[in-house]
């Protein structure tokens, strides 16, 4: 751990920073045999005949029929390239957790493979400096969401979205895209701010855990290297925003391997907080406490702000559950990340139970 920081490392840490997505196992997953029985599980693609077909899953209460039509939800995933159940180092499925809860419960659920975790090589090659967040995960967010309309057994007006952590973050946004239009918006660890924000304040979190629990040292060579790579990368997410949006497609960020400055403008060009201001459908925002990766004091403070006085939003903030909702002993983000990465869990049930309630609420 104590090379984490160093350039070689560099790329590879935008998945652990993000969501932890340090080893993600081949996609599937049995749910529980206590409730595997009470919906069907069936498997759709998403964008089926286009250049970016996707493999999914939609799990379907088995007494939804056309006289019968239940509420559904469109899962979306944090930022890297993850399977359709978020699965973390082959340890942790959080939207199998949620899929099979919500389906046991008379709610249809779609999950899918993300489009960089199928099709990332060739994405890369075919849209270069031009990817950015709509290719990666907003279409495909839609097109979810017109399958699940477009299903007799689903109430075509009670199509509802969550997010997690990026997925959240993105939520407002995909709402207002033509096709987006949901009956509710449900934000677990999301936050207001930037990716690039978020992503220096987490490596700045990660060097202070390593140095607390000596792990390096102020004078590690390593370390030191590490944090003038990453004062030269902040000062580069510094300029992204005086951009155009030309200049920050044929601008790449070695640093971060393939990625290109257009990645991270595009999110600066969309504001959270315009699109939030925006949305008039029921929202729920849920954090976890011990969340070291989006903060409770910060980002669901923040949210807090920002949805203000709006009688349609409700805050959830969960005692002692980390940034997928799993009870943890965590005291910094190190500690976080690596028990994320390596210790089986379930979200925790009232997580699960009150966003059933909500969606059946609204």
């Amino acid at each position: 751990m104590k090379n984490f920081l160093n350039t070689r490392n560099v790329a590879a840490s935008i998945a652990l920073v993000a969501t932890f997505s340090l080893a993600l196992a081949a996609c599937g997953g049995a749910p529980a045999a206590s409730v595997a029985g009470q919906y069907l599980v069936e498997p759709i693609t998403i964008g089926a005949g286009g250049e970016w077909a996707l493999d999914g899953l939609l799990t379907m209460p088995r007494a939804a029929s056309a006289r019968n039509p239940v509420p559904a939800v469109v899962l979306v995933q944090g930022s890297g390239a993850s399977d359709r159940d978020q699965t973390i180092a082959g340890v942790n499925r959080p939207f199998l957790d949620i899929a099979s809860h919500l389906s046991a419960n008379g709610i249809a659920v779609i999950r899918h493979d993300k489009r960089t975790y199928t099709h990332g090589l060739r994405m890369l090659e075919e849209l270069g400096g031009s990817l950015s967040v709509r290719e990666e995960t907003i279409e495909d967010a839609i097109l979810a969401a017109q399958l699940l309309r477009a299903d007799p057994r689903v109430d075509a007006s009670r199509v509802y979205l969550l997010g997690l952590s990026m997925g959240g973050m993105l939520a407002p946004r995909i709402n207002a895209e033509p096709g987006g239009n949901f009956a509710g918006l449900i934000m677990l660890a999301g936050t207001p701010r930037t990716l690039s924000d978020v992503m220096v304040g987490q490596v700045s979190a990660q060097g202070e855990a390593l140095l607390q629990l000596g792990m390096a040292t102020e004078d590690d060579p390593s370390f030191t290297e590490g944090l003038a790579l990453w004062a030269i990368l902040t000062e580069l997410f510094d300029t992204i925003p005086s951009m155009t949006a030309d200049v920050a497609r044929a601008t790449p960020i070695p640093a971060l391997g393939s990625s290109y400055a257009y990645y991270w403008w595009d999110f600066i060009a969309h504001p959270f907080a315009d699109y939030a201001q925006r949305v008039n459908v029921p929202v729920l925002v849920m954090q976890g406490e011990l969340d070291f990766q989006v903060l409770a004091d910060l980002d669901f403070a923040m949210l807090q702000e920002v949805f203000a006085g709006r009688g349609n939003v409700t805050f959830k903030l969960y005692e002692g559950l980390n940034h997928i909702f799993m009870p943890t002993a965590a005291t910094n983000f190190i500690e976080h990340g690596m028990e994320i990465a390596t210790v089986p869990g379930n979200v925790d049930a009232q997580v699960l139970r009150d966003i059933a309630s909500w969606i059946h609420a609204n």
